[in-house]
Parts: C-alpha cells; structure tokens; sequence
C-alpha cells in the first residue's frame, strides 16, 4: 500500500487485504469487539498494542507532567489504548486524531473520548497544545517532514510532545511491513530540527519492555479471542504478518523504540 493511505481518510482502499488497513482499520474495529465482550479491564491493554508498556507510558507521563483536567492530545492514536491509559493515570483529559475509521470507531466505544479522523494536517489551532504525545505513528507517514511541522505548530511555546519513533540502524531496512518508512537516528535528528524541535529526555523502549503479568493476560486473551473469531479471514492475517514483520526487526536491532520528549526550539 502507498504509505499516503495511512495518513489520508478518504483514500479508497482497492483491496480487502491492503496490510494498512486490514491493521488500522479492520482489525482494530475487531478489538473493540473483543475487548468490549470481554470488559473493562481489558480495555486499555488490547488498545496499546504496538505504542508501549504501562512503564514506558508513566515514564511519558512523569516527563510531560500534564496537568490534572487538562486537555492532553493524541496523534494517531490508534483505537486509544494509551489515551485511555493517560486519562486514568494522570486526570487528563484526552482528544485524538486518528485517519482510520475503523480505529476511530474503537476509540469511541472503548473509552468515550473525542476523536476526529483525519491526517498529517492537524485541525488544531496553533500554539493550543500544552501536552500530548505521537506513539509509533510517525513511520507510517508519508509526508514526514510536513507530518512533523504539524506536529511543532500546533505545541504551545512552553508545550511538551512525548514521541515514540521507531528508529532505523541503516537506510534500507529488508522485509518491512509495508506502508512503514523507518527514519534513522540521523534523519529523525533532522526532522525534528528543520521543524523546529529540540529533545528534552529520551530513553529506550527495550528498557521497559516488560508488562505486569496480568496485563499481559488480558492483552493475549483478546488477541487469543481475535484469532479465535476471525484467525480465517486473511485481514486478520494479513495484520498479524505486519505485526510479526515489525517484531523480527525489532528482535534483530534492525529497528528500535526511541522515546523522546521533545519542545520547541526557543
């Protein structure tokens, strides 16, 4: 799939097995299906597949330090497991854009949040955004500078955006998912510095790799249910391939989680 689809609601999608959205869109409706049956408490775990651990989500919050009732924004943000996640750690109080439909229906049901489908271009007005965060969406862009910019007109001057890069070791990474475009370290340096992005804290996501065990069974019973109801239907394979494909670069160094806290440039 053109990687544009991810970032553009109203592309037509021209095959039921396109890997963006059998991930985005198809299968992220299924698991609010699924979590929904299976309740609450499964809910946040199902829906931060892909965007990090509780660990790595407090170690965000504890950087960005949003303030209790305050508005907190969620780029890309999926079926909203971690919006979900900083709304009952921190108080905030969560709005997400998402361009999947499917993802966006998810996040609603799961967890009762605004959320408006749209793309790189934010509709936000610049300058409002004191906290938020972008995690594991930015390789999935297809205008990366410009998905960048957005992202640094839209902070406030005193603002704090928490990202979650997946981050190359070289140029050409063999057997990526399709529709992702890993950013090295060096690029990611120059996206976020043409933007005009400074790093305040960082950290690895492999040093919080893992999960409290009952949050990983709550995790594993919805994929186990997932599969269970749709593992014959090639969307769900399709974005179980994706997934794995990311999972082996990421066991090989290929790929790694780069946390970043970033603000921007006074």
């Amino acid at each position: 799939m053109d990687e544009a689809h991810r970032q553009d609601p109203d592309a037509e999608v021209a095959d039921e097995q396109d890997p963006m959205a059998a991930e985005f869109d198809t299968v992220a409706a299924w698991t609010a299906d699924v979590a929904l049956d299976l309740g609450p408490d499964h809910h946040v775990p199902a829906g931060c597949r892909g965007s990090g651990g509780p660990a790595a989500l407090h170690w965000f919050l504890d950087h960005l330090a949003p303030a209790p009732g305050s508005t907190f924004l969620d780029v890309g943000a999926g079926v909203g497991g971690p919006a979900g996640f900083a709304a009952q750690e921190a108080g905030v109080r969560p709005v997400l854009t998402e361009p999947q439909a499917g993802a966006c229906r998810a996040a609603r049901r799961l967890f009762g949040v605004p959320v408006v489908r749209t793309g790189s271009a934010l509709p936000v007005a610049g300058a409002s955004v004191g906290a938020g965060w972008c995690l594991g969406v930015l390789c999935t862009v297809a205008d990366q500078p410009f998905f960048v910019s957005e992202l640094r007109r839209v902070l406030a001057d005193d603002g704090r955006l928490g990202l979650l890069v997946y981050v190359a070791r070289q140029e050409h990474v063999e057997d990526a998912p399709e529709g992702n475009q890993f950013p090295t370290a060096d690029g990611l340096a120059r996206l976020l510095d043409d933007a005009g992005l400074v790093v305040q804290d960082s950290a690895h996501l492999a040093d919080f790799a893992g999960t409290p065990g009952l949050w990983q069974e709550r995790a594993d019973a919805v994929d186990a249910e997932l599969e269970r109801r749709h593992g014959d239907d090639a969307r769900w394979r399709t974005a179980e391939d994706q997934s794995g494909r990311i999972g082996r670069l990421i066991a090989r160094g290929d790929v790694e989680g780069s946390m970043l806290v970033v603000r921007p440039r006074p």
